[in-house]
Parts: structure tokens; C-alpha cells; sequence
């Protein structure tokens, strides 16, 4: 099966903020969880690298996961690709 331009169009977008969004979730869970320990200061009473894990990270995956949803509704409705309600 042949990809038209309005396809590949698509799914270079698609690709393009799975690549983006993947990249901050790798600096999130990572980097940012490596070097959170170091951090020796309280946030709201708790040590803030317990914050970051227990809270930070899944606020910022919750978030990802809503922006992603959103870009794709629109990504779907700019290509005639959305589904019908």
C-alpha cells in the first residue's frame, strides 16, 4: 500500500511528538529522579527528592499523557482521520 503525502504527512507529525514526549518522560524518570537525591532540602515537609518521585513524576506522566490525547484529537480532525461521536 502506497502512502499518499497526506499520510506521511501525518505520521511524521505523529512520530514527531511520540519523539518529543518520550524524551521527557526518559529526563523525568532519569535524570531527574538520579540527581533528585542530591537535593537536600524539604518541599511541603517531605524531602524533595521523595517528592519528586512519589508526586512530581506522575503529575508530569499525567500531564503527558492529557497533551498527547488533546495533539492527536487535533492532529486527527486537521486529517479527516477523527473518529465519529
Amino acid at each position: 500500500m502506497q502512502l499518499t503525502s497526506k499520510h506521511e504527512a501525518y505520521w511524521r507529525k505523529n512520530l514527531r511528538i511520540s519523539a518529543i514526549l518520550m524524551l521527557i518522560w526518559f529526563f523525568v524518570t532519569f535524570v531527574i529522579g538520579y540527581f533528585a537525591r542530591d537535593l537536600n532540602f524539604t518541599f511541603f515537609g517531605w524531602p524533595f527528592s521523595f517528592w519528586v518521585g512519589a508526586q512530581g513524576a506522575l503529575i508530569v506522566y499525567l500531564l503527558i499523557i492529557v497533551y498527547y490525547a488533546r495533539y492527536m484529537n487535533r492532529l486527527d480532525q486537521e486529517h479527516g482521520v477523527a473518529e465519529e461521536d
